[in-house]
């Protein structure tokens, strides 16, 4: 009988290790699911960056070759008259254009009665020289029977044709031409003017790189052909029929990438059954070409694969541990000493959670070395080793977002809380800048699953820096207080209370917002600070912070801070702290006239306009002698800034004005883009929804995508009914 006992301890310490197995598998499961799910919208922004920087490159090319045409129709014209001179016309095309292989002039039947029905002046490359010739002839080549003749003279319109074969006498030479219509001043036709690109010199843009080693990039017409695909050798050459066949296939399945912006499609292989991604989206303007990548997962989960192996070994690992610390555990009989290590592997565990919980606070108070406009500073002193209280501020497309809450109850519980709240509003401002939706977002995801009814109290805020305006929410917190420069009081924020959040799902919360003047302090706190104790049982209360606030308007924030708590620990005498204190405190100093310079360009709502806003913005960077990389790259934002405010600010049809101002310094460019049109947020990644407010409707486009490439800093506000989108970048003036 006195095995028993022991045997009965046996197996509790069995099933307390399979329990804990199970729970290690379960939290191994989540956080696979999770890295997983991360890797997935990682390759979707892989994928989506590479089909975006491969069309832009291939549009350059295009483009360049277009423009090169244009370019030339003026010297073609003043030499109409004179046909042998044609020949020159065509060979001064191709010496222009490093990019084009051949160049034609396909003139209307009979227009040259001395040279018969057919005249096509042709200039092409052989080595390092360029040769001219006549190419067509009655009954071999007669180019009015061609599709893209026809196609030119039905539309009158410039287009690129499908790929084609075109024989040399040494080789066979994959090309696509663009053909643009000459007409003379009665708008008759006279010629189309040919240009030649050769598809090997796309398919080296296209394979230049690639996102994973096996991946590969195809080029498609809007017909579904093949234009460029991956190069001799390519080890997964063997898939790209394959995939051809899915992209043309409507029965296909196939989804839209997280931004909506791209289709996707998944496939196995047939050659070698790899599963893969297939990511393809329209080029915009020039080509309505199809650009397409495709990844393999074995090269994008790899990494995700092994890690999920090396934890199963450890895992392994760690039971074994686990059972023979328990075994010994079992073995020791003196219950006191049991307790005494159970408690300090509490203890260490709750030390362990107050540096994690630490650790999410911001590790970095405010002015940033680039900044000085602003000062900020916290504290976070929890009752207990955790607490239930947060704050929290980070710095996007120059606005400050910045919260602090309390859970309600103490300890562990509400630190969990806490800690997924703090990670809830991270998630809900990436593309948001209403804290009333913002509050929403935090109060649905509070609802769900709260069986204990534990509620928080939250204060959500979001200050422009450029212009001052500060919009906030607030759940049931305690309301802060301005400090203004120029007042000797403080001064409560004006808000409307709401109801704390995780209570009712179907709560709808209010936005208010108001204009921070110049030198003004934001003081927040928690009721930690309100309910602070002395001896005596009495409270701290908001008498005491209002006194301690009044007159020390020119304090930083860490000096109100260090002031405040100096107080209250004066009054609580050696009292035990009751709740969680916390404090945020936040200077606003925005530097008023600090540019320089300012200039202003203004235009309507047609994109002809944007050569000359090109020359404006190339103006200024050569002012500023920027090198010609820097200088591509901000004219490249601000056309594709005004070019989203060309698409979408106006109703079709309608006639409006944009303006440009550039305002610069030795240290930044900004520029702002302002217009009167429809209310749109081109920062949001969604699509317009006309259901939401004027001021939170977002836009999409991969343009402004680039934008955020190019530019340091990017901000919208909707002020005086009109759009005004800030563009900054950061540079050190050359001398």
């Amino acid at each position: 009988m006195g095995n028993i006992p022991q045997t009965l301890k046996n197996h509790k310490n069995v099933v307390i290790i399979i329990a804990a197995g199970l729970l290690i598998e379960l939290f191994s499961a989540a956080q696979y699911y999770y890295a997983h799910n991360l890797l997935e919208e990682e390759l979707d922004h892989r994928a989506e960056n590479e089909l975006r920087v491969k069309a832009l490159m291939i549009r350059g090319i295009l483009k360049t070759m277009e423009k090169t045409v244009s370019e030339h129709i003026w010297d073609i014209k003043r030499n109409i008259a004179y046909p042998d001179s044609m020949f020159d016309a065509t060979a001064r095309i191709i010496e222009n254009t490093p990019e084009a292989i051949g160049s034609c002039l396909v003139f209307a039947p009979n227009f040259y009665p001395q040279k018969g029905r057919l005249f096509e002046p042709y200039a092409y490359k052989e080595g390092n020289n360029v040769k001219v010739k006549q190419i067509s002839q009655e009954g071999v080549h007669d180019y009015t029977t061609h599709p893209a003749y026809q196609e030119v003279r039905r539309s009158m319109k410039p287009f690129w044709s499908d790929p084609y074969q075109y024989e040399t006498d040494s080789t066979t030479l994959s090309l696509t031409t663009y053909s643009y219509p000459l007409t003379d001043n009665d708008n008759r036709f006279i010629a189309i003017c040919g240009l030649d690109l050769s598809l090997e010199q796309i398919g080296d843009t296209l394979n230049a790189r690639h996102i994973y080693p096996s991946s590969f990039n195809l080029l498609l017409t809007s017909g579904g052909k093949i234009i460029s695909g991956p190069s001799k050798g390519h080890p997964k050459t063997h898939d790209v029929q394959q995939v051809i066949r899915m992209i043309n296939d409507s029965t296909v399945e196939r989804t839209f990438s997280r931004s909506g912006h791209s289709k996707c499609i998944n496939f196995v292989s047939e050659a070698d059954n790899a599963h893969g991604c297939i990511y393809y989206a329209n080029m915009r303007r020039s080509a309505r070409w199809q650009v397409a990548v495709v990844c393999y997962d074995d090269e994008v989960y790899e990494d995700l694969l092994w890690m999920r192996i090396k934890i199963f070994f450890l895992m392994l690992l760690g039971f074994g541990v686990l059972g023979f610390i328990i075994h010994r555990f079992a073995r020791n009989e003196r219950k006191l000493n049991k307790a005494q290590i159970i408690q300090e592997r509490l203890g260490s565990e709750l030390r362990i959670a107050q540096e994690i919980q630490m650790g999410m606070l911001p590790k970095e108070f405010l002015p940033y070395p680039d900044r000085n406009d602003l000062q900020i500073s916290g504290s976070l002193v929890p009752a207990r080793e955790v607490g239930g209280d947060i704050y929290d501020f980070f710095l996007r497309d120059e606005k400050l977002f910045f919260c602090i809450g309390d859970v309600s109850g103490k300890g562990v519980p509400s630190a969990i809380i806490m800690a997924e709240i703090h990670s809830q509003f991270r998630m809900a401002t990436v593309h948001e800048t209403n804290p009333a939706h913002i509050m929403q977002t935090l109060n649905i995801a509070s609802c769900d699953g709260n069986e204990k009814n534990i509620f928080i109290t939250f204060f959500i805020g979001v200050l422009d820096l450029p212009t001052g305006r500060f919009r906030y929410c607030n759940a049931g917190h305690d309301v802060p207080y301005l400090i203004a420069n120029t007042a000797s009081e403080p001064v409560s924020l004006p808000v409307i209370s709401n109801i704390p959040i995780g209570l009712f799902p179907e709560f709808e919360f209010k936005m208010q917002q108001t204009i921070i003047e110049k030198d003004t302090t934001i003081f927040l706190y928690t009721d930690g600070l309100t309910e602070a104790k002395n001896p005596a049982h009495k409270q701290f209360g908001i008498e005491r912070i209002e006194k301690t606030l009044t007159g020390h308007s020119d304090d930083s924030p860490e000096q109100m801070i260090e002031r405040m708590n100096q107080q209250v620990h004066a009054f609580m005498e050696q009292e035990e702290q009751s709740d969680d204190l916390t404090m945020l405190s936040i200077r606003y100093m925005p530097k008023r006239n600090e540019y320089d310079h300012e200039e202003e360009f203004m235009l309507t709502n047609d994109i002809k306009y944007v050569d000359d806003l090109n020359k404006f913005v190339d103006t200024i960077t050569t002012h500023l002698n920027f090198d010609k990389s820097k200088a591509a790259n901000i004219k490249l934002a601000v056309e594709e800034a005004v070019v989203n405010v060309i698409e979408y600010a106006y109703p079709q049809g309608t006639k409006g004005d944009i303006s440009v101002q550039a305002m610069y310094n030795k240290r930044k460019l900004k520029f702002v883009i302002t217009d009167s049109g429809v209310a749109f947020n081109p920062t949001k990644s969604e699509l317009a929804d006309t259901t939401l407010s004027a001021e939170d409707r977002p836009i999409g486009g991969l343009g402004i995508l680039l934008v955020r490439e190019l530019m340091d800093s990017i901000n919208y506000e909707r002020i005086d009914n009109k759009n005004t989108l800030t563009l900054i970048t950061h540079y050190e003036a050359k001398e």
